[in-house]
């Protein structure tokens, strides 16, 4: 092989001066038949590109199809079930099954002929090397990373599951610069969407007093009680938590993964979310008394606090340590209804997608990501918020005059004698409303911090 790979350097060495650069690449490959997009060839020179000038000499260019080509056999291999040398359609349902994505045989038939050279319907090694030889795409895993659910997408709420990162992301260093995008483009999109947030947790609160509390209403109360400055009041907290939110998430999900797979096992859907539930809680108890400042700055009046620092130190004064902690069972109660709806509605969505509309890939494009991720969260929201309600409820009871401090049991009780179950969704609306938008901030400002960060793309 090695002969045949040189005869390709100095065939693509179009000016034969024995440096490779992206042009050069590209036209070279075109003209052999093969598609190398400008994003395949940076993602080239930048794993093979060993001196890091911006060009390939013989030798990088040698080393880079070499490990290239053992990675490839390892990918064919895990593929390769029955070991006869041959890939089949049932080979790769059954792999993407265990990587938690299943499809029909009739989209693994169609996965396999755009591989497929001679026609057979299976795909052999050289078919296999051919096909994916300047195609970054590495192993199984990565063919279908654009299934991955998360996408960078932060909605304002705290359960969604956590980010999941190839081994060659992790050793890249990829993960934090994914993980950094993730938070800038949180803080944007929740400081965008913070007044219907505060809104939200407005109605929540006090709704229950008048049922006056509307939209038009709840803002123009707001505005007139603090100005428009006021519409932001708690956005701080909100923003401050995203990094140590995400970060022992991410630390959290990945010590379950290992407790609950077996070495070299894959994560399937199951375990994904139960240990995604499980990172959820534990990053809940690290910030969640941030949590507690955030709604009470929230429903907090003009003056009352004069920051973050001193919310807390009033809290702490005359309500003890425990006020930190007001409404956390209901809090981490909401997280395993969210994270369940949420991943099984995308899963829905991503089989009837594959199932109806996959004609020549299983590419499904940013859009129908963004739909399905939209959709699923709102599912999981609407199945958690009365949980969410009540635990909003609990963290600023102190804070409503002449209301008695009842535990979570007892403010179900209550709203439902009082309110009826129409109670247990006041604010709502507010909080579908910032779905779009924040789902729509929350992707442009992540591809072009990914774009700043010099993340590769998927």
């Amino acid at each position: 092989m090695d002969d045949v790979y040189e005869q390709l350097y100095w065939y693509l060495d179009l000016d034969s001066n024995g440096i490779l650069d992206v042009r050069e690449l590209q036209e070279g490959m075109r003209d052999l038949g093969f598609t190398v997009t400008q994003e395949k060839g940076k993602k080239i020179f930048t794993t093979g590109d060993i001196n890091k000038d911006g060009m390939l000499d013989f030798e990088e260019f040698m080393k880079y199809l070499k490990d290239h080509e053992k990675k490839m056999k390892l990918a064919f291999k895990s593929l390769d079930k029955n070991n006869d040398g041959k890939i089949e359609a049932s080979e790769i349902v059954q792999s993407l099954q265990t990587l938690g994505l299943t499809i029909s045989e009739k989209q693994a038939e169609l996965i396999l002929k755009s591989i497929d050279a001679d026609g057979t319907m299976t795909v052999d090694w050289n078919e296999w090397r051919d096909y994916f030889l300047f195609n970054p795409a590495t192993d199984i895993e990565e063919i279908i990373r654009f299934w991955k659910h998360s996408t960078g997408i932060d909605i304002g709420d705290s359960l969604t599951i956590p980010d999941e990162f190839t081994e060659d992301e992790k050793i890249s260093g990829q993960w934090w610069r994914q993980l950094l995008a993730g938070g800038v483009a949180g803080a944007v999109s929740r400081t965008s969407t913070a007044p219907l947030d505060r809104l939200k947790v407005m109605m929540q609160v006090h709704g229950s007093k008048s049922d006056k509390m509307n939209l038009v209403g709840g803002f123009r109360q707001m505005v007139k009680e603090g100005g428009i400055r006021s519409l932001w009041r708690g956005n701080g907290t909100n923003v401050i938590k995203i990094a140590p939110e995400t970060a022992v998430k991410f630390w959290a999900y990945e010590q379950y993964k290992k407790l609950l797979t077996e070495e070299g096992q894959k994560v399937g859907t199951f375990e994904r979310f139960i240990s995604g539930s499980m990172a959820g809680a534990t990053a809940q108890t690290f910030i969640y008394p941030m949590e507690v400042l955030k709604t009470r700055l929230a429903v907090g009046k003009t003056g009352q606090y004069s920051g973050i620092y001193d919310c807390a130190k009033k809290i702490l004064k005359h309500e003890g340590f425990g006020a930190f902690y007001k409404g956390y069972i209901p809090n981490l109660l909401g997280i395993i209804p969210y994270a369940g709806i949420d991943l099984a509605v995308y899963e829905l969505l991503k089989s009837h997608w594959l199932e109806n509309f996959a004609k020549d890939t299983v590419n499904p494009g940013v859009m129908v990501l963004l739909g399905c991720g939209a959709l699923s969260s709102t599912c999981g929201q609407l199945a958690s918020y009365p949980l969410a309600l009540v635990r909003t409820r609990m963290q600023a009871q102190a804070m409503v005059e002449g209301a008695p401090q009842l535990n979570m049991v007892g403010l179900f009780r209550r709203i439902i004698s009082k309110e009826g179950v129409r109670g247990l969704y006041r604010g709502i609306t507010p909080n579908f409303m910032k779905v779009l938008p924040a789902v729509g901030i929350s992707y442009v400002v992540y591809e072009n911090m990914k774009q700043t960060l010099g993340v590769a793309h998927k």
